[in-house]
Formats: C-alpha cells, structure tokens, sequence
C-alpha cells in the first residue's frame, strides 16, 4: 500500500477546508510526494491567506538561529509573518501574534519534523496551538512520517525546569511519534484546549523510515543534509551546548564530532573498543567552513551507522561525550546562552549531564524511555 502524508491526501480530499480561510506554517519541506510545494497545493485548491515562517524561514535558506522576517511571498503575493523571533517579549516569541489570525478561521501546519525533542519545529508545533487556542481558532496538523521511525524511544524526558525553544514539553530527546501523535499528546497532557485537526498518514507502519515509506530526502533544515545525521542528531546534537564541534560547517554535520586538540586515533579506538551496537567510530579530520572552529583544523571522529535498527544515538553520543571529556582535560567547556543559562541544560532537559556522570544521565535516560513508552500509548494513530 502506497504511503501517503496529509498533504497528498488532500489533493482529493477537502476533509472540510473548502470554504475555510486557511493559514499555513512550513517550508521547504512541505512537499507532496511528487515535490509539489504544500504552498501550491492549498493556494490552487482552497482559499489560502497567509503563511507562517519558523525557524529557517519557509524557504528553507536560513541557518540556524538566524532572523526570519515578515514579508510577502514572491510567488504567490501572500504575506508570510515570522514566528521565530517576532518579538522580545519571551512569552510572545516564536509563535503567530495575535493580529494575524484576524483574517483565518483556520491555521494549518506542514512540515518535516526529525522526531526529536529539541527540533525547534516541535515548539512551534506546540506555541501555534496555544496561540490558536487563545485566538478561538482551528489547528490543522498535515501529518508526516516521522523519518526515522516511530517506533524507537530514547533519552530522558525534559525536567520542565529546563523549558525552552529547544525543549518545550515532557518528552524523551527521540520520542518516536508524528507531529499529529505529538499534538495530541501536547493537547492534552498540557492542558492546551486547541480546537485540533489531524490529517494522517495512509498505509505507513511505525517501524518505517522515511526511505522506506518512499519519500525522498528534503533537508528539513540546512544541517540535516541525509537521515543518517537525523538518527544520529538526537544524541549528537548535545555537542552543540559544548565547545566540541558537532560538525556545523562541513558536508558531515552530527556525523562529525572533534575539536582542534583531539587525538583522533585514540579516541576511536577508545570508542570501537566500547562495541556500542549499530555504530563504528572512524579517525577523522575536518575543515568547518562556519561555525565553531572556522577555518581551524579539527580532529575528532565520523560515526558511521552500520545498522539503524539497533543503534541508539544518545548513548552513543553520551558514551563519545565522555571520552571526550576525559581527553580533553581543561580544555572542554560548557557553553552558556544569551541568560546565562546552560546550552546543555536546555538541550538535555536538565542538569544531571553537566552536574553529574555519563552514567548518572543515562541511567535517566532509562526510566524516562520505560515511562514514556507507557505514556504515549493512548496518543499513537498509526
């Protein structure tokens, strides 16, 4: 059975969006199967008035962190207001002001998620639909395939304490669920109140990846160039809270992991030597072009998945953290963030990393997947 997301159902289906004035928030990544631009489709199909950019923008073309600004649309002349960082006030950032839903009744969301807490399109996912609760307005998930499957859970479930951008609900860092199961679950388990619509997926299994479903590869955002880098980003992406490179600036982001005083011969072979399951450690070096470490060459190791069906990212991550910081002695850092808070507290979900052992943090990362595997069940479609 062919396998089809939200949006390639609704090119024969209207499933009640005829007549309705429709915002969208996407981009790049909110294709058809066939390629087609979720843009073309609503605004051919339906009566399309806005578009919402998140982080990236809906083009897809800027780097992380970047500003995203209001503006109009070239190919379609509709105005697309930003929603990621559209205000200094905390509480009103990343998310649709309230003046902009004034001419929807419904807002819509199509784009390509990584299955991973700490992916900023989650939050999105989850301040749209307060906002829309707070505005009296519909929530239109367009589902997807989670790409890297929805069956594996791994890492500890986020201490609210550590709430942010990159962390905005009670999940695990890989929580295995699509962003129509994660809505649901938010909408609820968060006491959300959103008016919420759920397109599905037809004829996908929770043990696909994306490959198998038959889509193929659209970098979701710049550094997610190959699903390798998206089943390894749930445990790399922990590099980026250090002064480690996590390989931002080279063809090989989340694969690549070193810093210019690495040994890189020893530190994969302190690795392989672990035999951590779906995962080799090969001696690397690399250039990066931006980012941490620009133009200084960088030693460290590529990790190469050799089966993703059994390799578990963030203890691999952890495990490769650890080494690192036992080789590097005084010259590895934790980075702060703009309040002074911890990058990798944010990123983790919790201080237990940086306060504590390898060992202390995965033994949480094992009573969080235990629970949370329990507390999904209700919220799983597929």
């Amino acid at each position: 059975m062919e396998v089809l997301n939200g949006i390639d159902r609704l090119l024969t289906e209207d499933f009640g969006l005829k007549g309705k004035r429709l915002g969208l928030i996407t981009n790049h990544s909110g294709l058809t199967k066939t390629l087609v631009s979720s843009i073309d489709v609503l605004n051919e199909r339906f009566d399309l008035r806005a578009l919402f950019g998140p982080e990236h923008g809906i083009r897809g073309d800027i780097e992380a962190g970047g500003h995203v600004d209001t503006y109009t649309d070239k190919r379609t002349g509709l105005p697309v207001y930003s929603i990621y960082g559209n205000s200094p006030n905390a509480e009103e950032n990343n998310r649709p002001a309230a003046d902009t839903f004034k001419e929807i009744d419904m807002l819509l969301i199509d784009i390509q998620d990584v299955g991973c807490r700490f992916y900023t399109f989650e939050s999105t996912l989850y301040n749209s639909m307060e906002a829309c609760a707070k505005a009296g307005k519909t929530f239109v998930v367009l589902d997807r395939v989670n790409p890297v499957n929805g069956a594996d859970v791994e890492g500890n479930i986020l201490d609210t304490k550590f709430r942010s951008f990159v962390g905005i609900g009670p999940v695990p860092n890989r929580h295995g669920m699509t962003m129509g199961e994660l809505a649901e679950f938010y909408n609820r388990e968060r006491a959300i109140g959103c008016d919420l619509e759920v397109i599905t997926i037809s004829g996908w299994e929770r043990e696909m990846y994306g490959d198998e479903a038959g889509f193929h590869w659209v970098n979701p955002s710049p550094n997610i160039p190959n699903i390798d880098a998206a089943v390894l980003y749930p445990g790399t992406c922990i590099f980026e809270g250090t002064c480690v490179s996590e390989g931002r600036g080279t063809t090989r982001p989340f694969e690549l992991i070193g810093a210019p005083w690495l040994d890189a011969d020893a530190l994969a072979e302190t690795m392989n030597a672990r035999r951590l399951p779906g995962v080799i450690f090969r001696p690397a070096a690399f250039l990066p072009s931006f980012s941490k470490f620009t133009g200084e060459f960088c030693r460290g190791v590529q990790l190469h998945i050799t089966d993703r069906n059994t390799i578990r990212p963030v203890n691999a991550a952890i495990n490769l953290l650890e080494a690192i910081r036992g080789q590097s002695g005084e010259k590895f850092s934790w980075l702060q963030s703009a309040n002074d808070r911890y990058f990798i507290d944010l990123l983790a979900g919790t201080d237990i990393l940086r306060k504590g052992s390898a060992g202390d943090y995965l033994e949480l990362c094992k009573k969080g997947e235990k629970e949370f595997v329990e507390k999904r069940r209700p919220y799983l479609v597929y």
